[in-house]
């Protein structure tokens, strides 16, 4: 018998804002790898995400170990955005209380 060996892309699939999911599903690569690198079996990240499959987070984590520094760089530019995003958000809401206190002391007067 002979088998067949091929390569195989990772199943990971790059959606309109940038950010990788795994396979068919919505689940962000940063949770996978997140829950991997605290210690999780791949079957335990497909009963928390059960929208993945078993095959496919073999993949995508031996994706990862074999690209470490690549996904590490990828997800350390993912929690950048997320700060800037982060900040954007408090910082309006900083004026909305400037507004809030304004309008409470119209009230008063």
């Amino acid at each position: 018998m002979t088998v067949l060996i091929q390569t195989e892309s990772p199943p990971l699939r790059q959606d309109e804002s940038g950010a990788l999911r795994i396979g068919d599903s919505r689940v962000l690569l940063e949770l996978v790898v997140r829950a991997f690198v605290d210690g999780a079996t791949p079957e335990a990240i497909v009963q928390r995400y059960p929208t993945t499959s078993l095959a496919d987070i073999y993949a995508v984590i031996s994706y990862y170990l074999r690209h470490r520094e690549d996904i590490e760089l990828y997800l350390a530019e993912r929690e950048m955005r997320a700060d800037e995003i982060r900040r954007k958000i408090e910082d309006g809401q900083k004026n909305l209380e400037t507004i809030r206190r304004r309008v409470c002391t119209q009230r008063i007067l």
